[in-house]
């Protein structure tokens, strides 16, 4: 059995709304195989062989257990993805399924207008709050109720090539965020690029930015800047926190950043052409599919001195309009039960949110991450996802003024201000 995987491109607005018809149904006349009842899910695309190997075990797996469904999964890219779903509220169009990141910019965002069906009935039904772990429950049930059910609980640090730190004289992980400037400055006079990034997708630089204000302003005021209970204008470390984003766009960061995309920017990492790359435990997978040795790479949590990891949830959630929602919540069911998550374990990240089930032995890197998470006092979350969507655009665009030298650093903390403010 073959799974039914469309790649989608971007689309407008009304292209879009004009190849989606019924909720369930797919677009472009793809056959949609032999099953009476028609489930869509949408996910983006797919950034490693294991990743669509694991897409294909629990789709394959359930359409042998249920040989009346077919499901067929349609993928975009990240920006693309995010598109289309917006463009779907309030409408009969859509998957039945969709894949989204948790958090009040993202998930929330799509909980507010009622794309998200909420699933407490299902919950109850198949004993969902006793399957998954607290801080992947705690992703689900922040806007009240229960939206999505858990599907990934990741988390960010910094992967390194270990030959290219030995080149540059680097001998330990860098423990101290004084430490990791340390070693870039090393790694450049060694004339190796310490750091990869793309910048043609906001939230790339974004993770480095998220960083360098947990850095320089603490966890606390880090937590009362992103919920509206601190100015930005009137905090120094704001003003600390660009002025080092800015050192690191002068001095760290790969040529031509801001002309290409972050899969681009992650070659660089792969061919050995830069030192470090600020990714989620999803990365074990692309490096080791890249052919990149993983016992020549390390990671570590990134320096911030608040002992607060960078991580995120990811969820199954199921559309409001859907007319399918009893077989969707058995397909959610399904593809998070203790079998199909310990089968998938490590295709897409390092730990399962199903707490019955061990971390992934086939990938080395994913054992990386078991004393990361274990040393972490707690965690800070992307700000696209604690934010707002108008203030994370904006976010962005302070960011990369900031970057461009169209805003001093010493600026970007009024011009955040200012936006919060006239809202």
């Amino acid at each position: 059995m073959v799974t039914r995987r469309i790649k989608v491109k971007a689309v407008g607005v009304i292209a879009a709304l004009g190849i989606l018809t019924a909720c369930g149904t797919s677009p472009d006349g793809v056959p949609e195989g032999k099953g009476t009842t028609q489930l869509v899910v949408w996910m983006p695309a797919s950034d490693s062989e294991a990743q669509e190997a694991a897409v294909d075990t629990m789709v394959n797996g359930f359409e042998k257990a249920n040989p009346d469904v077919t499901v067929t999964v349609e993928e975009r890219q990240t920006d693309p993805h995010k598109q289309a779903l917006r463009q779907i509220v309030g409408t009969d169009s859509g998957p039945d399924i969709y894949w989204y990141w948790e958090g009040l910019g993202l998930g929330g965002e799509l909980v507010d207008v009622g794309l998200s069906q909420d699933l407490t009935e299902y919950y109850d039904e198949y004993g969902w709050a006793d399957r998954f772990t607290n801080p992947a429950l705690a992703g689900v049930t922040q806007y009240g109720g229960y939206h999505g059910v858990p599907f990934g609980q990741q988390a960010m640090a910094l992967y390194y090539n270990k030959d290219l730190f030995a080149q540059a004289g680097i001998s330990a992980e860098p423990t101290t965020y004084d430490e990791l400037i340390a070693a870039n400055d090393k790694l450049v006079a060694a004339g190796i690029t310490p750091i990869e990034f793309g910048g043609t997708v906001n939230w790339h630089i974004m993770r480095l930015l998220d960083s360098l204000l947990e850095t320089e302003c603490g966890a606390e005021t880090n937590t009362a800047l992103a919920t509206g209970k601190a100015s930005w204008a009137e905090e120094p470390c704001v003003d600390a926190a660009y002025t080092e984003l800015a050192t690191w766009g002068e001095k760290y960061l790969n040529d031509g950043y801001f002309g290409m995309s972050n899969s681009d920017s992650s070659q660089l990492f792969f061919s050995g052409d830069a030192a470090m790359a600020f990714e989620g435990t999803w990365f074990d997978a692309e490096v080791t599919d890249s052919g990149l040795d993983p016992e020549n790479v390390g990671i570590f949590a990134f320096p911030t001195g608040s002992d607060r990891l960078s991580a995120f949830g990811e969820a199954l959630y199921i559309n409001a309009a859907s007319e399918k929602k009893d077989v969707a919540a058995k397909f959610l069911d399904f593809v998070t039960s203790d079998d199909i998550q310990a089968e998938t374990v490590g295709s897409s990240g390092a730990i399962s949110v199903n707490k019955n089930v061990e971390p992934g032995t086939e990938n080395p890197l994913n054992q990386l991450w078991s004393p990361i998470f274990g040393g972490a006092s707690g965690v800070y979350g992307p700000s696209d996802q604690n934010l707002p969507l108008d203030l994370t655009t904006e976010y962005w665009r302070v960011q990369n003024s900031v970057l461009t030298g169209d805003i001093a650093p010493d600026k970007a903390g009024d011009a955040m201000q200012e936006f919060v403010d006239n809202q």
